[in-house]
């Protein structure tokens, strides 16, 4: 057993001989009562040897049964292990020494209303391992517990901001600043990465002058800056979803504040804010987060801070696939369904049948449906975050993971979430994360190539290895794109043909309402 001392008290955890884990550690004070809603604060000092072998609580939301594909995310525990006191995360280091190794920071995705830090698929023990890195995965509050702006409609007796999620990430940087040391790391040499909202907030984080100078490096995984709700919008679906509580903002405040965990998390569920999109994610509320992520980036909010951000290939194919509204569209469907967020729709999907015709591709309305997805949701705010990096002479990296799923017989290809299992070395970890993920020489090949590039990008600021040596930052004439593949590969403007077609495009932001 190791224990290692931290600012708050003493921690004992498990090691197997070259990797030691350590989990369930609180970073905050439970935000529960009368501090729900309310930010962050430090937890309380405890007295002996506290027992952090376990994982711990996850942030209150569904109850998961069946989370279908993406159930190896979902800790099948949650409906019992569901708690407000969930501020917890999770060390894995080589060892407990004074080497001061790069320090990985994961947050955990689930659409901003689910998912945990504490999961088996995100056992960071084989990432420590192969780079000789820190891995840390957090939680965070999630859904309306951790993203409903109530300051406004209160008039300040509730002070959410609509980012008690974001400060919770960053209360957890700031106690990684002031432990990780203790575990083998390097408190000034930290990367923040995760994946869907886990990217979205690193987006978010870039772009808050709170969390400036706990994080130096960033990983952005199918997400990336241009996701936030304005303040009115955010304030526009607190309001709908008191309304459906039947609750007024003037009047019953305690009541708000008294309320079963579960009774908001199940109005929130069955709530969809007027024009779609999601309703729960960060919000430009003037303070945690001053203006939207991509215009601060833009603005210089992330210079100085290396980045990769990139997607699947596939990303939008599993969710049209399994949503009843889209897996079987026909042209009029698909035109109604392309409208809704792109301006001349029409034109759109010729020129995608054109190109995907041409490669040999699948040109059927569901197959068109699914690509145009993830270039509007994904890839095309990848890019966007790439260029504007590019645009201020900093350092930003591109990806393109295209490893391709075996789940149904692979109909998915390389759909959203398949890199997760390969960014942790657990994609063969049990029979479940094999149907979705795959295995053998292939798959653990491409594990070890992410590994290397994002321990690499945690180590230098540059992802590249000796495998991708010719991997430079992005620019608009070059594009240079790493390529997750076995064999990987690095090229130059993957899929140009569909990033031209979105130049100067009228389009609904990726997770907002729709536009027309």
């Amino acid at each position: 057993m190791a224990v290692v001392e931290t600012r708050y008290g003493k921690v004992e955890g498990t090691s197997n001989g070259d990797v030691c884990a350590f989990k369930g550690i609180p970073f905050a004070a439970p935000p529960a009562g009368a501090r729900r809603w309310h930010p962050p604060a430090p937890p309380a000092p405890w007295s002996g040897i506290r027992a952090a072998t376990g994982w711990g609580k996850q942030a209150w939301q569904q109850a998961v049964e069946n989370a279908g594909m993406l159930s190896f995310v979902f800790n099948i525990r949650n409906a019992a292990f569901r708690d407000e006191d969930c501020l917890q995360l999770n060390v894995f280091t080589p060892d407990a020494d004074t080497a001061k190794r790069p320090v990985l920071v994961w947050i955990h995705g689930g659409g901003f209303q689910g998912g945990t830090g504490g999961t088996p698929v995100y056992d960071g023990s084989n990432l420590a391992r192969r780079g000789d890195v820190v891995v840390v995965t957090i939680n965070y509050r999630v859904g309306a517990l951790g993203w409903l702006n109530l300051h406004e409609l209160t008039q300040g007796r509730i002070p959410a901001s609509g980012n008690e999620g974001l400060l919770d990430q960053i209360e957890a940087l700031r106690w990684i600043r002031d432990n990780v040391g203790a575990f083998g790391g390097d408190p000034g040499n930290v990367t923040v990465f995760g994946e869907s909202a886990g990217a979205m907030s690193v987006g978010a984080l870039l772009a808050s002058p709170s969390a400036k100078g706990l994080f130096h490096r960033g990983i952005l995984i199918s997400g990336a800056t241009s996701t936030a709700n304005t303040l009115d919008r955010a304030v526009e679906v607190a309001d709908g979803l008191l309304h459906k509580m039947g609750l007024s903002p003037k009047d019953d405040v305690h009541k708000l504040m008294a309320l079963d965990p579960e009774a908001v998390i199940e109005a929130a569920a069955g709530y969809r804010a007027a024009g779609g999109g999601m309703s729960f994610q960060p919000c430009v509320d003037g303070n945690v987060l001053a203006e939207f992520p991509l215009d601060a980036v833009r603005g210089g909010a992330a210079d100085g801070i290396p980045i990769l951000v990139g997607t699947q290939r596939d990303e939008w194919r599993g969710f049209t696939l399994n949503n009843p509204q889209t897996s079987n569209l026909d042209e009029a469907g698909l035109l109604a369904e392309v409208s809704s967020n792109v301006e001349d729709a029409a034109s759109l999907i010729s020129s995608y049948r054109r190109i995907r015709d041409g490669r040999g591709d699948s040109t059927d309305p569901t197959s068109l449906f699914a690509a145009i997805e993830t270039d509007r949701k994904m890839r095309m705010p990848a890019i966007d975050l790439a260029e504007a990096l590019a645009a201020r002479g900093e350092s930003g990296h591109h990806y393109i993971f295209g490893h391709e799923s075996p789940w149904e017989g692979g109909r998915l290809g390389s759909p959203h979430a398949i890199i997760i299992g390969f960014v942790f070395g657990t994609h063969a970890m049990s029979e479940e994360s094999t149907a979705f993920f795959g295995s053998g020489e292939g798959a653990d090949a491409v594990s070890a190539h992410l590994q290397d590039a994002f321990c690499s990008l945690a180590r230098t600021g540059s992802p590249r290895t000796p495998a991708m040596a010719n991997w430079g930052p992005y620019d608009v004439q070059a594009r240079s794109t790493g390529i997750f593949v076995d064999p990987v590969q690095v090229e130059s403007a993957p899929y140009d043909e569909e990033r031209a077609l979105w130049a100067g495009r009228e389009v609904s932001l990726p997770f907002g309402p729709s536009r027309w």
